[in-house]
């Protein structure tokens, strides 16, 4: 037991002193608060104004169009007598062209925009909201009826309620799809970061000879789980600091950028009305909201993601090493080899987006309790409520799984770490795992 603890204390020494280990854990938050500084600026600083001619042939538009949005200003103007669509942008400075032909049989005959390189999405989008909004708003009052009664009927709505049978709490299927997707994924990145951090240790320990030094003192299994461990704590040492400096960095972006508060509230679409919105979100709706939220069962979901986080990086680990035994010195072996092994982890997501609709369909089942694929999987159906019975059995399975695919790597990493200068057929690994 000593000389394995001395193994993981130089496996987790030895990486964390690494100059690419700091650099890498500094790195990572300070690019991806660059990236979400800059995209923030971008959006609140670097609006581009763009002015809007509007020529109303029918005269239903005139001083209609909302400007709440602050990146259009309008102005009405006609055309002069032979004038073009170039001469009259150029006229008015202007970079959209609005031409609204005349209305016939309670129609408007055509709306044609004009501007050059084409009208972005953005733009197509605020007009055709503007003119649509006002068309119907004159339909109305030409057919007597009162927009206010309409937009009361349309922002009237069913609040609808779910209940778990179990303990008559409220449930909220999009909160849970919200923390499976999101335990389901980090579960994901860990294992293939980490997993192949493990073989990539493994393949250097192999080409520099050390493994060769150290199995003179320790058995092949022993090493192999101590290599797992120790980078196990390197990977939770560095999600854990990458965790604390996003968050801190996060928090500096409103007062690195101060109008990204202002931003937010007056960059939304003119046509959308903010305060009928703000209205219909009753305070019930947001008690029942939070209600959701603390109902779920967070004792549960922390502790069984503690287990599948630590479950599926140890399985995969194994499997990982014992890959990276196999491998010499080219790096397209490695990718030839662990295509088996990533398989199963891509099948486990895509399994995952299934089981957040159908989280009791017979392919979520499956792929909560088989071994390869439970950790991805079973954290997504966690918050919607498992029988006991399946959450024990797939528990029980990814320790027998992980049991039976130590021992099979080990019989592997026991013969392969020690093999030079031959690429092993499938055929030959087979045999040692049969024979040693």
């Amino acid at each position: 037991m000593k000389k394995i603890w001395l193994i993981i204390k130089r496996e987790y020494l030895t990486r964390v002193r690494k100059k690419s280990f700091i650099v890498t854990t500094l790195l990572v938050p300070l690019l991806m608060f660059g990236l979400i500084s800059l995209f923030v600026y971008m959006a609140v600083k670097i609006e581009t104004k763009q002015k809007l001619v509007v020529q109303d042939d029918s005269g239903n538009f005139i001083n209609q169009i909302d400007t709440v949005q602050k990146l259009y200003s309008i102005v009405y103007e006609k055309k002069q007598l032979n004038e073009s669509t170039q001469a009259i942008l150029e006229r008015t400075k202007a970079d959209i062209f609005l031409h609204i032909f005349k209305v016939t049989d309670s129609k408007p005959d055509s709306v044609h925009i004009y501007k050059e390189g084409g009208v972005s999405l953005s733009a197509k989008e605020f007009i055709t909201g503007q003119l649509d909004e006002i068309y119907q708003l004159k339909l109305l009052q030409d057919a007597g009826i009162n927009k206010n009664t309409i937009d009361s009927i349309q922002h009237s709505n069913i609040q609808l309620k779910s209940f778990d049978l179990k303990d008559n709490k409220e449930t909220n299927a999009e909160i849970a799809s919200g923390i499976g997707y999101a335990m389901g994924i980090i579960i994901y990145m860990v294992i293939f970061i980490y997993g192949a951090g493990v073989m990539r240790g493994v393949m250097e320990e192999k080409t520099n000879r050390i493994a060769e030094v150290i199995i003179s003192s320790v058995k092949p299994f022993q090493l192999m789980m101590s290599k797992i461990i120790g980078i196990a704590l390197v990977g939770l040492t560095q999600f854990v600091m990458w965790s604390c400096l996003l968050t801190i960095l996060q928090l500096l972006i409103p007062f690195l950028i101060p109008g990204f508060s202002e931003s937010i509230q007056g960059g939304m679409p003119a046509n959308i009305n903010v305060s009928n919105q703000m209205e219909a979100l009753s305070k019930n709706e947001n008690i029942g909201l939070i209600q959701s939220v603390m109902n779920q069962n967070w004792l549960l979901i922390i502790s069984c993601f503690l287990f599948y986080f630590l479950g599926g990086y140890f399985l995969y680990a194994a499997m990982f090493a014992a890959v990276g035994s196999l491998v010499n010195e080219d790096p397209q072996e490695a990718q030839q080899l662990t295509l088996p092994v990533t398989m199963p982890i891509i099948l486990g997501f895509v399994i995952m987006i299934t089981s957040l609709k159908d989280p009791n369909g017979a392919l979520s089942v499956f792929g909560s309790l088989f071994p390869l694929t439970s950790p991805i999987v079973m954290m997504a159906r966690i918050p919607y409520g498992v029988p006991a019975w399946q959450l024990i059995t797939s528990m029980l399975l990814l320790i027998g799984g992980f049991i039976f695919m130590t021992w099979l790597s080990a019989k592997i990493y026991r013969t392969g770490i020690l093999m030079y200068g031959k690429k092993p057929s499938w055929k030959e690994v087979i045999k040692w795992i049969k024979y040693s």
